[in-house]
């Protein structure tokens, strides 16, 4: 494995004048995490707020964005079991404590220690990014890299706001309205 991957990064917050293409260390993974080589990254609206910041965020500076990304599984950590070097997956954006009662119930956005990559850790707009294990999915039949990199956060917020709030269930219709 190489030892500096390139990497798109910020040192300060501000506009797109922050963003630096440079060498940065490729990230080294734990038993419970995943190095993903990234073949396409996706433009989140919550990369731009990041990179502009916000009263309070706090970040380790320089910093890489990036949110939704898929790619090619290049390193295993010892404990993980959901993958194997060389599968295709898109990685899913929340990051858990694990432990707590939410993160046992599936909701790691309620957890105390809630992260998304990219926000409150290291993101994606680089060749290769790290990631717990769990994160990784296997990427639909038919999609691209880039299609499939379109779907992680968009989709937690569809699905956040359909089932925990509207409260959606499984069999009930809805409508989908669309002001053009």
């Amino acid at each position: 494995m190489q030892e500096f991957m390139n990497a798109v990064v910020i040192h300060e917050h501000g506009g797109i004048d922050k963003l630096s293409f440079e060498k940065y260390p490729v990230p080294k993974i734990d038993a419970s995490e995943i190095l993903v080589e990234v073949k396409a990254a996706a433009l989140n609206h919550l990369d731009l707020w990041v990179r502009r910041g916000w009263p309070g965020l706090k970040l380790d500076m320089p910093h890489i964005l990036g949110s939704d990304a898929a790619g090619m599984v290049a390193e295993v950590g010892a404990s993980v079991r959901n993958v194997k070097v060389g599968d295709e997956v898109l990685l899913a954006p929340p990051w858990g404590w694990g432990a707590c009662g939410s993160c046992l119930d599936g909701n790691y956005n309620y957890c105390a220690d809630y992260k998304i990559m990219g926000e409150n850790t290291r993101g994606v707009y680089a060749e290769y990014a790290k990631v717990p294990g769990e994160n990784a999915f296997p990427i639909p039949d038919g999609l691209s890299f880039e299609e499939a990199a379109a779907i992680p956060l968009v989709f937690l917020t569809a699905w956040h706001m359909l089932v925990d709030q509207a409260r959606i269930r499984p069999g009930e219709d809805i409508l989908v309205s669309s002001r053009g």
